[in-house]
């Protein structure tokens, strides 16, 4: 069963707040939207995922959803680099 997350979002449809570890299913269903907010084979450095989490909440600490995120394998990171986990990342270019 899919918890709804509209008690979690304002009229923009942005993230206000995060629950408790007692509303769990709660926060797998947040995680899950916000995962859909990330191009899949896309990768995005620190400052472009924190970008898409705020332009997506009102918290103030946008890092906590990113933390969440990794965590819980809904994105992969490596160097700074952050990637949907579903997904296979578009190689990097090389520079030399």
């Amino acid at each position: 069963m899919t918890k709804s997350i509209a008690a979690f979002q304002d009229e923009y449809g942005r993230i206000t707040g995060w629950p408790s570890d007692r509303r769990r299913a709660h926060q797998l269903a947040i995680l899950d939207y916000l995962t859909g907010l990330f191009e899949p084979g896309r990768r995005y450095d620190e400052a472009e995922a924190l970008a898409v989490l705020r332009d997506h909440s009102t918290l103030e600490n946008p890092g906590l959803l990113l933390t969440e995120l990794v965590d819980g394998d809904y994105l992969a990171a490596r160097d700074g680099t952050y990637w949907r986990a579903d997904s296979r990342p578009e190689p990097q270019e090389h520079r030399g």
